[in-house]
């Protein structure tokens, strides 16, 4: 079994974003608080990519 290391910034990514993004999305005022909530949805799916990738590296090849 192989682990795909270097997914594991995609990881951290997300994780940088969901953090920023959710206190964000309540300070900011009304136009940029959607901003920010698209912000924590991008870091919620570059979270789990990157959680799929590093433990299946060859998810979307078809191998």
């Amino acid at each position: 079994m192989s682990i795909g290391y270097q997914y594991i910034l995609l990881i951290i990514a997300g994780l940088v974003a969901m953090a920023w993004g959710l206190p964000a999305a309540h300070r900011l005022r009304s136009p940029y608080d959607v901003g920010a909530a698209v912000v924590v949805l991008c870091g919620v799916v570059a979270s789990v990519l990157g959680i799929l990738l590093t433990f299946i590296p060859g998810f979307f090849s078809g191998r």
